[in-house]
């Protein structure tokens, strides 16, 4: 009999853990017949902003639409220049020409694959600079960046700071959760995110409350008052069922990631001495580990090895956003180059990590790395 296939994420499982609760608030929000702008995601939207530790959260559709509004609640656009990384969900990039401004992507440091401080200032003062910039900061796979240095280059060159927290929901620096760093910060809660919705959904976090009310005009069409657009905004605007389905499993969240932490230590100890290179984690940081990736020399043929033993894996990313067919040569790059990102897409493997992997299939998964890269 075959073994069970292990899903290197798996979004029904934390649907059916919270099944009867997500069915009974689903069914409250559509027996109240608000389905846009309700009370769902008003309580949704207080609950996260109090879960982050800041003062607003404005819901909107996407983590992509999050990164957009963020952008322009804060005044940047056409002329201006965004510095971000390459190594991160094509969103990230794609938020910045959505907005009308212009990426510019710094290589990462190679052992958190988050922004490296050094190259942010190094491509910075390379020039030239437009009047008014900003920083994208990407917290990859559930670990902070490097806040604190990245906030020092960011004053010194007057950067607006907006922290992408896609993939870090709830990771923290010292006593610190992730969007509370930046002048603003976008969450995607995608299916697979550690806070997950049964489809697209996102948030814009800040704790100023005047930019807090440019993000909810944007998302609407720029109104204030009901059909009188005073800016040109858009409709990005998360809707009453996926609120009620994010509140259920906000109660939930800490207790997953920890969860992940165990898991994340089971894998550590087990692949210990392999050839691997496992993932390091910040000194300070709460790392909440949306991914657990590795790096290896073979790991196509590792990849493959795992898939035929029902194992599945995944690559984040594999071709890193300047090398994408829609964006190559057309992107200001760090002026040392992109050595680090280059080298990572080439030998990072996500191993099998989601709230619900039990301890049994992780522990699986580990025991068939070792055989394969056993000589």
């Amino acid at each position: 009999m075959p073994r069970e296939a292990i899903a290197p994420a798996d979004p029904h499982a934390c649907f059916l853990a919270h099944r009867s609760e997500i069915e009974s608030a689903v069914r409250a929000a559509m027996e109240a017949g608000r389905y846009i702008l309700g009370p769902a995601l008003a309580a949704f939207e207080a609950e996260f902003a109090q879960f982050i530790g800041t003062a607003h959260a404005v819901g909107v559709a996407s983590g992509t639409d999050a990164l957009v509004l963020a952008l322009r609640a804060a005044g940047i656009g056409p002329g201006d220049q965004v510095f971000t990384v390459s190594h991160t969900a094509v969103a990230t990039v794609a938020a910045i020409e959505l907005a009308g401004a212009t990426p510019v992507l710094v290589d990462i440091d190679p052992h958190t694959f988050t922004l490296d401080p050094e190259r942010l200032d190094a491509t910075v003062r390379h020039g030239p600079r437009s009047a008014r910039a900003a920083v994208i900061v990407v917290h990859l796979y559930g670990q902070p960046a490097d806040m604190a240095a990245i906030a020092d280059v960011a004053r010194r060159h007057a950067l607006t700071v907006i922290e992408d927290c896609a993939q870090a929901h709830g990771a923290a620096l010292g006593d610190r959760r992730v969007g509370c760093f930046g002048t603003l910060a976008a969450f995607s809660f995608y299916p697979t995110k550690n806070l997950g919705a049964l489809g697209d959904a996102g948030a814009v976090v800040t704790a100023d409350a005047a930019l807090a009310e440019r993000v909810r005009s944007l998302r609407e069409y720029g109104w204030r008052e009901r059909y009188v657009s005073e800016t040109a905004g858009m409709n990005s605007r998360l809707d009453e069922i996926q609120a009620a389905v994010l509140r259920v499993k906000l109660r939930y969240l800490d207790a997953e990631n920890t969860h992940r932490g165990r898991l994340a230590t089971l894998y550590a100890t087990a692949l210990a001495g392999t050839a691997l290179q496992l993932p390091a984690v910040r000194s300070g940081a709460t790392h909440v580990w949306h991914q657990y990736v590795v790096r290896s020399a073979q790991r196509d043929a590792l990849k493959q090895a795992l898939h035929a033993q029902g194992i599945g894996t995944l690559i984040h990313y594999p071709v890193p956003v300047h090398e994408q067919p829609a964006y190559r040569g057309r992107l200001q790059l760090d002026p040392a180059g992109l050595a680090n990102t280059e080298a990572a897409a080439r030998a990072i493997l996500s191993l099998p990590m989601h709230a619900h992997l039990s301890e049994d299939h992780a522990a699986r998964v580990a025991a068939a790395i070792r055989t394969i890269l056993t000589p």
